[in-house]
């Protein structure tokens, strides 16, 4: 048997700022012959483009029963938030494969309309000619790390619309305009007015709808709740703070809609896992 040598390049995107769509860590790897990772779940969506060799998926459905998938050459897999998997090398012909994690308002509905779901997360392209452009998108952000964030954001845009067109006969779903037309209203008025003391009452009824339907269509369109969404993008934005300023703990707090910094706190560590001054300490001496 040819023998094998694993390589890796593996990379964390440098900023969490971007709302729609962002890069959380992207890599490639040749793997060993039966390397395995797992069982784990991750917080955001992962997809691995396989791009020689073969592989197994063993992830769990959404009744939560183990499925078993054969991937190899030209396939692709999703893992989905949340969602327990491991997958495992060919013992003979161990895949290589590039990955891409991300996460984002955008991210349902993209891989909806890729169509994959927790039930059905393999990815097998109707469209060559797109797959190959898809491929070296994901190639391409891998191999050009040191580029800014708004760059590779720009070629993960690329990414998802080949990723798209490439599973599916084509034609993008326009959707209901009314609901994207609330659905913006709704960012908009976060966007505006999230330093402020604002609740989901009072978005919704900016967008003139009663709170539970609001509540309803903004989950189903971004597959976050509203108020997730809203403490999302305030840590966001305190990040960038941390980051870019000197302002205080408590300062920043208040300037993202958090007067009680005690909350602030427990909120961004909630969303992060740690402190804010730890994130400050962390992220503002590293080498970019």
């Amino acid at each position: 048997m040819e023998d094998f040598m694993s390589e890796v390049i593996f990379s964390v995107f440098p900023s969490e700022n971007f709302v729609d769509l962002g890069l959380y860590q992207f890599g490639w790897e040749q793997c060993d012959p039966s390397h395995s990772f797992g069982p784990a779940a991750r917080n955001h969506y992962l997809f691995h483009f396989c791009l020689s060799g073969t592989g197994t998926l063993y992830a769990d459905n959404s009744k939560g029963a183990t499925e078993i998938w054969q991937i190899k050459s030209g396939q692709g897999f999703m893992i989905f938030p949340h969602q327990v998997c491991t997958y495992i090398a060919d013992h003979e012909i161990p895949w290589e494969y590039v990955w891409i994690e991300f996460d984002g308002l955008r991210a349902k509905e993209t891989v909806e309309l890729a169509g994959l779901s927790v039930d059905q997360p393999v990815y097998k392209a109707r469209y060559k000619d797109i797959l190959e452009t898809m491929k070296q998108e994901m190639l391409y952000i891998v191999n050009h790390k040191s580029e800014s964030p708004f760059h590779l954001i720009g070629h993960l845009y690329l990414f998802i619309d080949s990723f798209v067109r490439s599973a599916t006969s084509g034609q993008v779903s326009k959707g209901n305009s009314l609901r994207d037309f609330y659905i913006k209203e709704a960012f908009s008025y976060i966007e505006q007015n999230f330093q402020n003391d604002i609740s989901i009452e009072d978005i919704s009824a900016f967008c003139g709808l009663n709170r539970s339907y609001f509540g309803k269509i903004f989950r189903e369109n971004t597959g976050k709740s509203p108020q997730d969404f809203l403490i999302s993008y305030r840590m966001t934005k305190a990040t960038e703070l941390l980051k870019l300023t000197n302002l205080s703990v408590g300062d920043i707090g208040n300037a993202v809609g958090y007067p009680n910094q005690l909350h602030f706190s427990r909120a961004f560590k909630n969303t992060y896992g740690i402190s804010p001054r730890q994130w400050r300490n962390e992220n503002t001496n590293r080498i970019q």
